[in-house]
Parts: C-alpha cells; sequence; structure tokens
C-alpha cells in the first residue's frame, strides 16, 4: 500500500498482469494497472456479503486528487446504504423504451387485449414514443420527460391523451415485471387535454341524400352493404366489418356477436337489417357477409370508400362512427329509453347510454308546453273574493 499520488502512479509499470494499487489513507480507494499500461482509478467496498468495485476514471483523464475526491462521494454514500456497482449493473440491464416496447406488445398487450387495442397501442408506440424515448433507458425516464412528450403533442390533444395512456401503462407493467423498482410511474399526475366531445347526428334529408348514394354505389357494394347495416343496426365498425354469416340468427331476429368492445353479446336487428342481410349474396369459401379482395378474409379498409360515399352525398364531415350515434338519437325521437337504447347498442353501463339523453328534445318539449300552458291558463282565471281582498290588502 502507498498514498495514491501522480509520482506513485506514473512509476507503476504495467506487468504481465494487471495489478492493483491501494491507498494507505484512504481504504477503498486505489488503482488498477493493466498490461497494455492503461491505468483506471477505482473505489472498492463490500455490499451484501461481497466486494464490490466501481470504476471512477482512467488516469490522464483524471488527475489522482480528482479521483481521490470522487472516491470519498462513492465511499461515503456507501456509508448510507448505497451500492454504487448495484447500480451501475441494474443501469447496464436495464432495457431501452424500444427494446422494452417489443416485449410489453408481445407479453402482455397480445395475451391480455383485444386485436384492436393492440393496433391503437402499436400505433402510439412506433409513431410517438419510440421516436422520442426509443433509446432512452425505461430507468431513466422521469415526469419532466413525460411532460415534454405530452406538450409537443399539443396540436393533437386527443392522441397526446391517448399515447400518455398508453406510456402510463407500459410503466405500469414495468414495475409489474420488476424492469422499473422505484415505486413511481413518470405518467402519474401529469394533466391530460381537455377533449371536446363531438355529436354528429344525421337529419332526415342526410339520411335521404345518403341513402341516394348508397343505392348508386354499385362499383362497391361491399362498403355500401357495409354502411347500410351500420345505419340499421347501430354496431360499431368493427362488429359489421368481422360478422360471418353463422353469426346471423335470422329466426330469432339477432346477430349473435361472440367478441366485441365489450365481450360477447346479442344484437337485436330489425327487419329492414334483415332485409338487406338477405339481398347481400354469400361467397364459397367466405365466412364473412362484407367481404374483400383477398379469397376468403373481409373488406379490411372502409375508411377510403367511406370517404368517397360521403364526399358524394356532401357529408365531408360525417365520421364512421356518427352513424352508431345518429341510431341512437333516432331511438331517443322515437320514445325509446335509455335502458332500452343501452341494449340496442350493447353498452355494459348506463352511464355510456346517458351521453345521448340530451337528445331527447321533442319529449321535454312537449312537456314543457303543457307545463307552460297550464301555468299560463292559471294565470288567467278569473280572481276570487279572497283574492280581492288580497289585491286590495
Amino acid at each position: 500500500m502507498t498514498k495514491i499520488t501522480k509520482r506513485s502512479v506514473d512509476a507503476a509499470a504495467p506487468a504481465e498482469q494487471e495489478f492493483f494499487l491501494w491507498d494507505e489513507e484512504l481504504k477503498g480507494f486505489g488503482l488498477r494497472v493493466y498490461p497494455s499500461g492503461r491505468k483506471m482509478y477505482l473505489a472498492q467496498y463490500r455490499a451484501g456479503g461481497r466486494s464490490r468495485r466501481v470504476n471512477i476514471g482512467l488516469h490522464g483523464a483524471m488527475t489522482p486528487e480528482m479521483a481521490r475526491t470522487e472516491a470519498m462521494k462513492y465511499l461515503s454514500d456507501v456509508r448510507l446504504g448505497a451500492d454504487p456497482a448495484g447500480e451501475r449493473d441494474r443501469r447496464k440491464a436495464s432495457p431501452t423504451i424500444k427494446e422494452f416496447s417489443k416485449r410489453f406488445l408481445s407479453d402482455h398487450v397480445a395475451l391480455h387485449c383485444k386485436a384492436s387495442t393492440y393496433g391503437e397501442y402499436e400505433r402510439s408506440i412506433d409513431l410517438f414514443i419510440n421516436p422520442r424515448f426509443g433509446s432512452h433507458r425505461i430507468i431513466d425516464i422521469t415526469r419532466a420527460d413525460v411532460v415534454g412528450l405530452h406538450q409537443s403533442m399539443r396540436h393533437i390533444p386527443y392522441q397526446a391523451n391517448r399515447t400518455l395512456g398508453v406510456l402510463s401503462v407500459m410503466f405500469t407493467v414495468a414495475h409489474a415485471w420488476g424492469v422499473r423498482t422505484d415505486g413511481v410511474n413518470p405518467c402519474w399526475k401529469v394533466k391530460r387535454y381537455r377533449e371536446e366531445k363531438r355529436e354528429r347526428y344525421l337529419t332526415p334529408d342526410e339520411l335521404a341524400r345518403l341513402g341516394k348514394v348508397l343505392d348508386c354505389a354499385t362499383e362497391e357494394p361491399e362498403a355500401a352493404n357495409c354502411i347500410r347495416l351500420l345505419l340499421l343496426t347501430g354496431c360499431r365498425l368493427s362488429e359489421i366489418q368481422t360478422l360471418k354469416w353463422r353469426y346471423v340468427d335470422y329466426r330469432n331476429g339477432l346477430l349473435r356477436l361472440p367478441d366485441s368492445k365489450t365481450g360477447a353479446k346479442l344484437v337485436p336487428i330489425g327487419k329492414a337489417a334483415i332485409k338487406v342481410l338477405k339481398t347481400i349474396p354469400k361467397i364459397d369459401g367466405n365466412p364473412y357477409v362484407i367481404t374483400g379482395r383477398m379469397e376468403g378474409q373481409h373488406l379490411t379498409d372502409m375508411q377510403k370508400p367511406w370517404r368517397r360515399l360521403r364526399k358524394r352525398a356532401g357529408l365531408d364531415d360525417l365520421r364512421i362512427h356518427d352513424l352508431r350515434h345518429s341510431f341512437a338519437s333516432d331511438a331517443l325521437q322515437l320514445g325509446q329509453d335509455l335502458t332500452m337504447i343501452g341494449r340496442l347498442l350493447g353498452h355494459t353501463q348506463v352511464q355510456t347510454t346517458a351521453r345521448y339523453a340530451h337528445l331527447k328534445t321533442d319529449p321535454v318539449r312537449s312537456a314543457a308546453d303543457a307545463v307552460s300552458d297550464a301555468v299560463a291558463q292559471a294565470l288567467a282565471q278569473p280572481v276570487t273574493e279572497d283574492g280581492d281582498e288580497i289585491a286590495a290588502a
């Protein structure tokens, strides 16, 4: 042992095998001399019942005095319960966000979520998360990093909130798997952007224009039939796109869907929907009602044909999902209650259907007319003798 100074370090000539010089004043501070002549300052300590070493820096890049100061910091932290070498090993073992996202999609999302959810998660990861954090280790991501990503997407608030949600699930899973152990999800308490709920419903005139366009869409009958069934059943797009003939129960007027956003469900359908279904030809070898170009497959892309059809009808602002909203709106205007509409739409929670309550304007207006008329009639009644006395008083 000797005091590690510039003179003693320069005098330490390399040998056939590496060797160590240990400082006689600061226990645990040392110098490793490699056969190549490379010299590395280090700190050595015991943690968890075994000896651990952590490199401080190369001689030349650091002076002995600088290395001693750093060694004192390391060894002081060790006395307070830290394990610098263990932290170093943990950082090396920590996957990057890009590496973890692959495992997250294959071992969590693919096993526990629906295929549509998998697609949404994969899109957020590929387009927004990995381009920003892909090379960062997952243990290094902070709340400030997440806020920075979220704020950079302020121009697309809906997507920003969805991406924040995906990140939050990723970190929750990372903690469950022991990949991140600090107990902190950096997405917590990050304020989401306000989302304006869009409401768009078809008027009778718009329905008539759309119906005419669908009747003339002979070049893409599959897409036209898909839109008709969406209008007549209130189903989600994925439910009609993946509808198979064996799910159709003509006798009981039902679509028996084995899977949907809310799980298996029965969808009651009316005579008009059944009439459309019976006009659709069945194709040998293809089990789907709405067939696609590939043999045995359903129509996978409805957005392009929908954009063409709605443009012809002068409905450029109408989304496919608005057809489902219109179905609920029409049911309300016809006097159906929210419970019945929830059953028609396959909602599992009353709150989901309650969003349509304000659309039931005609019955409410009728009630307002009846009450106001009754009050007006009472106001116009002749005054009694008691009333005269009260008025005189």
